[in-house]
């Protein structure tokens, strides 16, 4: 993955961003105010059209170059997440579809080959047979899928982390995976995000086309760390499992809260409010959403270190 390629999908972002912001403003589709809504100004949810039309763009330049960056057979999983994202944003599709819909790509994406095979300790187990090994991963898929859904509900925090994710499974690996290069395009296309999320006005959400897209990379990303191919740095006396987690630790957490809170209230788990974790710390220690995205990543990286630390006493 060179430079030219980073840079090439970052002004593309950066441009279709714009561009399709435009289309949608002139038909005036913008997003909906209601009593979960964290901003006050129109916004529309094109983000996720503008990180995926960016990177098929690219993939489909260097494909038709005949050169192989990564496997180009992801777009199916990713392509089926991103269409259900972006009726979700035009027509508000129902749940139990979208679920339904969620366990068929998670099992598109284990006869891929991504699929967890090995519990690594987890409960006393390790190797476990085929058909546990497939239930396991779309529990697990469906999980961090909607984690990462779920978390976005201010300005850049979804974002974040999807970069510390990509960031910490490569700095750990003891060699650049073959998913590098197109986390690389991925990160190009969606850091220039960061500036129209945080602009005053005119703002560009993600959307459920963006987070379903985002969250179903990084739930590949998680199959392959752990898979028998990722191996992390001998320095680091680290389980895969526990990794894995350490990898997604804020959305985990507060799904894992979010559904208590929503069951023990009698309503569904699935049914939005504002009862996250950034919600509260926007409501009780600050209104601004880039310090609130700074310090739930600093608390996650920290947790990383003290993990580690204990691991190698």
């Amino acid at each position: 993955m060179t430079i030219y390629n980073t840079i090439l999908a970052f002004v593309l972002g950066t441009a279709l961003h714009f561009l399709i912001q435009k289309v949608f403003i002139f038909y005036k589709k913008f997003d909906e105010f209601n009593q979960r809504s964290s901003h006050k100004t129109l916004a529309t949810r094109t983000g996720g059209i503008g990180v995926f039309v960016t990177l098929l763009s690219v993939s489909f330049y260097f494909y038709f170059r005949n050169i192989n960056l990564f496997d180009y057979t992801l777009f199916i999983p990713l392509s089926i997440m991103f269409i259900i994202g972006a009726y979700d944003d035009l027509y508000n599709a129902d749940f139990k579809l979208k679920f339904l819909l969620q366990i068929i790509v998670a099992k598109i994406i284990i006869d891929q080959g991504y699929v967890i095979t090995d519990y690594y300790g987890l409960f006393g187990f390790n190797e476990i047979p085929w058909f546990i090994a497939q239930l396991t991963t779309v529990f697990v898929f469906l999980v961090i899928v909607n984690a990462i859904n779920f978390i976005d509900g201010i300005d850049g925090l979804a974002i974040s982390q999807i970069i510390k994710s990509v960031i910490l499974i490569e700095f750990f690996s003891f060699s650049p995976t073959p998913l590098s290069p197109f986390a690389s395009l991925l990160l190009s296309s969606l850091i220039p995000l960061y500036y129209f999320n945080f602009k005053k006005s005119k703002k560009v959400f993600l959307g459920d086309s963006g987070s379903l897209l985002l969250g179903t990379f990084i739930s590949i990303y998680i199959f392959y760390v752990l898979g028998e191919t990722y191996v992390i740095k001998e320095s680091f006396n680290l389980n895969k499992t526990l990794f894995s987690v350490l990898i997604i630790l804020y959305p985990l957490v507060d799904l894992l809260r979010v559904f208590i809170l929503r069951i023990k209230s009698g309503r569904s788990p699935f049914v939005a409010d504002r009862r996250h974790l950034h919600h509260f710390i926007l409501e009780k220690v600050s209104s601004k959403h880039v310090f609130i995205c700074i310090i739930i990543v600093l608390i996650e990286l920290s947790f990383v270190y003290f993990i580690i630390k204990l691991a190698s006493a």
